[in-house]
């Protein structure tokens, strides 16, 4: 159920990959990166090959790529290649939290599933239905709808009392309603597993994407407990717990160990 999350952040990394920027620098699939860009490849090859054998998906979190403009778009297209190559049944989520009207949701569409050849898309349901309806157009691809999330703040809004539910169980139900399991998963952060028993009796068959284990302090344990259904239906992310297991040069075998710890609770 483990998904990897790719929050490749720079200053996170361990010194000899940080060197690796100021390299004369490397041509991939025709693009020359030099950088932080080098470092962020050469970083993710090494988790995604140490990682691989443990988890059933990837997940790049765009933040983390677009902030060094067109030389991180381009290395996030060189990772997802690299996985699409070398690990083609693995499962890839953009997490993106996209969300704005029709047309623009139409191109975002079109941006992570035809461009990018992503599986997966998270989005923010904030703005209504025309928000997800474009994406739901590409078949075999899914929409990733947050729901319930795992920050601290998600309190401000996601539990309002809305006609007797809360406002995270009215968006569900909404994002139900024009989908079905085969298209549409909910992000249910881990750190709300207490509500998981009860999401579960109102969303029995969609997939959960699940944050916030690890780092966060979401425990895996009590994610398969109470979010189970009888196709697994979880896909269980760990970002820095896992990638930045080790800040030394054993970094690529620590970020499997935890993999392995994570993968087999």
């Amino acid at each position: 159920m483990l998904c990897v999350g790719l929050d490749s952040d720079f200053d996170k990394m361990p010194p000899h990959v940080k060197a690796m920027a100021d390299d004369a620098g490397i041509a991939v699939r025709g693009e020359f990166f030099k950088g932080k860009p080098r470092s962020v490849i050469a970083f993710n090859k090494a988790i995604i090959d140490a990682t691989a054998p443990f988890c059933i998906a990837f997940k790049p979190n765009l933040a983390f790529y677009e902030c060094y403009g067109n030389a991180g778009l381009k290395a996030l297209e060189v990772t997802v290649d690299y996985i699409r190559s070398n690990y083609p049944d693995l499962f890839i989520i953009a997490d993106a939290k996209r969300g704005d009207i029709g047309n623009t949701a139409a191109m975002y569409a079109r941006t992570f599933f035809d461009v990018m050849d992503f599986d997966a898309v998270t989005i923010s349901p904030y703005m209504g239905t025309e928000t997800v309806l474009p994406f739901l157009e590409y078949e075999g691809k899914f929409v990733i709808t947050v729901a319930l999330s795992s920050n601290t703040s998600a309190s401000d809004f996601q539990f309002f009392n809305c006609d007797g539910k809360p406002l995270y169980r009215n968006v569900m139900e909404k994002m139900m309603s024009i989908s079905t399991p085969d298209n549409m998963m909910f992000v249910i952060g881990a750190t709300k597993a207490g509500q998981l028993a009860g999401i579960r009796e109102f969303c029995p068959d969609n997939f959960f994407l699940v944050p916030g284990v690890g780092a966060q302090g979401g425990s895996a344990g009590d994610v398969i407990k109470y979010g189970s259904n009888s196709m697994g239906g979880l896909i269980i992310n760990s970002s820095r717990a896992v990638i930045f297991a080790s800040h030394g040069e054993d970094y690529a075998t620590a970020a499997a160990s935890a993999a392995s710890h994570t993968a087999n609770i």
